[in-house]
């Protein structure tokens, strides 16, 4: 079966920078992923800033992330693709987030998210057709 998880769980309620738990990705069979982001709610003048780390321990996590989403200041979808295959040493993922706000009164910054991630099936093997011929 094809993993399928949440790095952030649906609707969670952020007002300030932060990170999500570790999840284990070493049972991936394809170390491919689909991320799917889903803004439910935001105040406006702000923008939320999305990361995923790796790590080999789910301890130490380095200062560079594997993957950073689009920037986004609205409600809405956004989807990206994890590809670990090249990265074996990777057996831990988490999210990171930053908000930003430049508006200069309340309301404090604030977004409504949820990172959902889905490994990607491998893709069947093709065999080589056979050549027609004429005859």
């Amino acid at each position: 079966m094809p993993m399928e998880f949440d790095l952030v769980p649906a609707g969670t309620r952020v007002e300030e920078n932060g990170d999500g738990a570790a999840v284990n990705v070493s049972a991936s069979a394809t170390r491919t992923f689909l991320c799917t982001m889903f803004i439910s709610d935001q105040v406006e003048q702000e923008s939320l800033d999305v990361s995923i780390f790796g790590s080999a321990d789910g301890e130490t996590w380095p200062a560079k992330p594997l993957l950073k989403l689009p920037q986004r200041f609205y409600r809405g979808e956004t989807r990206a693709v994890l590809e670990l295959a090249l990265r074996p040493e990777v057996k831990f993922i988490r999210a990171h987030w930053d908000l930003n706000r430049w508006g200069r009164v309340a309301p404090e910054k604030m977004f409504a998210f949820g990172l959902r991630l889905a490994e990607v099936p491998a893709m069947p093997r093709r065999t080589p057709a056979a050549k027609a011929t004429a005859g």
